[in-house]
């Protein structure tokens, strides 16, 4: 009688930490991810608890004791949600499954964050040092154990394993369980849908969606109506080429809702012979790749996968873009990065765009300053300047340059802010040390302006950001004068809005564009510096003209009216014609027309 006892006492105790454990998991992931587990639908709860299960019942079949087996799932789930709480609050969105091809870069910046445990970590922290304590007593560690005559249970949980897997794969599947995709709020479908779940339904997203016709006879056809636009009256010819991509650069101010101590664009934007405006990008608080791919290609981020990484996925052959463009035309093409020479794999994507040399921080010959741990602009534009000096032969200079002083995160303890919100000082300290920067990069930009009006030589020069920083989202919130959960389209569209001045040493046409977005701010370029652009060129310029801005997040006609890519209207089979002619440019194969992107 007390030995049926004990083996039904044995078997209670194993259902029950079999049945738990993936639910208690689930709840600890949750609550360190910051979202109350308690929340989560029945739907999206068993979704999640099946993931895990799908990765503890067979590691307890092969193991073959389930304490351990416990304790080590518990402290996965709970790291899984502190990981994905820490990188959405650095960058404003949650891991995503494209970010593992990343994981070099990451490693790079990443001793620039502070991790500053959150109460919900503690308690999941104190949860589990007290689910190791009562799991150490070998009475209860003997009774989890499948040894002996238990090994059927440990098959069982080999065949649960394989259950699990038919329910959740293909990801499609997740949908009868209510989980569904969200590539505009990341973070919010992460406590929605669970951190495990919603990831496993992102991965959907690595594959390219095909137009309906990507042929290359439907694309000459929607090419075969482009005319080349008449040119820009410009005075000189083949001038040197600066275009500098400015980490994290943001015009908090053009909102109107800020007071700051003093304007950080203040001579930026009121620069003589410049033009300045602002500019759609596809991505916000990370994904400065996404950015430059955008600019030097053409193509948008709206027909590639939420948060996919170009470079590292897509640019993996000779690709065209202003670099081969200009380098046709005799530039000789440098990119500078003063940052890791590997991160985003620039060093495999920069020479497949054209550009005949790369170099990185190791490799300036300037003396460095810093600001907050990043090679300062101040020593970045200085840099720029010794390329110009340095050059030999009588090739004009194309210098892509892509900054690094204003990258986050934002909480240098020794980094004091010298911008402050009048009405509100010291209430946002991320925000202010950004400020703080983007008020050095007003002044380095005025140092490298006032060199090039000095030279001879026609020089044009772009400045531009990748995307807005990752800070304190009440900030946010107040600069932008409303929540983004009561944002309307135009309103939302704002929270990816970064400036752009262009300027040179020869007269710019008065006016120039007040808006437009990263993919064709490169055709406006070309314009002022009197290159002739290829026919997929033309076509962008012909494209902006009734789509001044056109990005992942959405677009902006004529009259400033913003749209979402979910709606239907009268511009739909004008971005259907440019997702084909991007697809064929990126992935035609043997059917890619290469006479419209890589030459006049």
């Amino acid at each position: 009688m007390k030995q049926n006892d004990s083996k039904l006492k044995t078997g209670l105790w194993q259902a029950v930490f079999l049945l738990l454990t993936p639910l208690t998991a689930l709840w600890l992931m949750q609550l360190t991810y910051g979202s109350p587990p308690w929340s989560m639908a029945l739907g999206p709860t068993l979704a999640n608890a099946l993931c895990i299960a799908l990765l503890f019942w067979p590691l307890c079949g092969l193991v073959g004791r389930i304490a351990p087996c416990s304790i080590g799932i518990h402290i996965a789930a709970g790291a899984w949600g502190a990981a994905n709480y820490f990188v959405n609050s650095f960058r404003g969105t949650p891991i995503l499954p494209w970010d593992f091809s990343a994981l070099n870069t990451a490693a790079d910046v990443a001793g620039s964050y502070r991790f500053i445990p959150t109460w919900q970590m503690a308690a999941a922290a104190a949860l589990m040092v007290a689910l190791i304590l009562f799991l150490h007593k070998e009475e209860r560690k003997a009774r989890l154990r499948l040894t002996g005559k238990r090994w059927p249970l440990r098959l069982v949980c080999l065949g649960a394993g394989l259950l699990c897997l038919t329910q959740l794969f293909p990801t499609q599947k997740l949908e009868r369980f209510s989980v569904k995709t969200d590539v505009w709020d990341p973070a919010g479908s992460y406590r929605t849908w669970g951190c495990l779940a919603a990831f496993l339904r992102n991965t959907e997203f690595l594959e390219v969606d095909q137009p309906e016709d990507p042929s290359g006879a439907h694309v000459a056809q929607i090419m075969a109506e482009v005319e080349p636009p008449e040119p820009e009256e410009v005075s000189v010819e083949r001038p040197n080429i600066v275009a500098i991509m400015n980490e994290s650069w943001a015009d908090f101010e053009y909102y109107g809702n800020l007071s700051l101590s003093e304007s950080v664009t203040d001579y930026i934007s009121s620069l003589d012979n410049g033009v300045y405006g602002h500019a759609y990008a596809s991505v916000f608080g990370a994904g400065t790749s996404a950015s430059e791919f955008e600019f030097l290609t053409g193509n948008s981020m709206a027909f590639l996968p939420s948060g996919s990484i170009p470079y590292q996925q897509y640019v993996l052959g000779t690709t065209a873009s202003l670099a081969s463009r200009l380098k046709a035309e005799g530039y000789d093409t440098l990119a500078f990065h003063p940052g890791e020479y590997t991160s985003w794999q620039r060093d495999r994507a920069y020479p497949n765009l054209g550009f005949d040399r790369y170099k990185c921080g190791a490799d300036m010959d300037v003396p460095q300053s810093f600001e907050h741990g990043y090679v300062s602009d101040q020593s970045d534009f200085a840099q720029i300047i010794w390329e110009f000096e340095q050059r030999q032969g009588d090739k004009p200079l194309f210098l892509f340059n892509v900054t690094i002083q204003n990258h986050g995160g934002y909480t240098a303890a020794d980094y004091p802010a010298q911008v402050t919100l009048t009405d509100e000082p010291g209430k946002y300290p991320m925000a202010e040390q950004y400020l703080t920067l983007a008020n050095k990069t007003d002044q380095a930009f005025r140092t490298l302006v006032e060199y090039f009006e000095q030279q001879e030589e026609p020089t044009i020069i772009v400045m531009f950001g990748d995307h807005q920083p990752s800070v304190e989202q009440e900030f946010l919130d107040k600069a932008y004068g409303v929540t983004q959960d009561r944002m309307d389209m135009k309103q939302y569209m704002g929270k990816y809005m970064v400036p752009f001045v262009i300027w040179a040493n020869y007269p710019l046409p008065e006016e120039g564009p007040e808006f437009t977005s990263l993919n064709f701010l490169g055709q406006h370029l070309l314009r002022y510096a009197g290159v002739e652009s290829t026919v997929y060129g033309d076509y962008l310029w012909q494209l902006q003209e009734q789509l001044p801005a056109l990005t992942f997040v959405g677009y902006v006609d004529r009259k400033g009216r913003a749209y979402s890519h979910l709606e239907t209207n009268d511009y739909t089979a004008l971005i259907q014609d440019y997702q084909c002619v991007q697809y064929n440019d990126l992935f035609g194969g043997d059917e890619r027309l290469a006479e419209l992107f890589d030459g006049p």
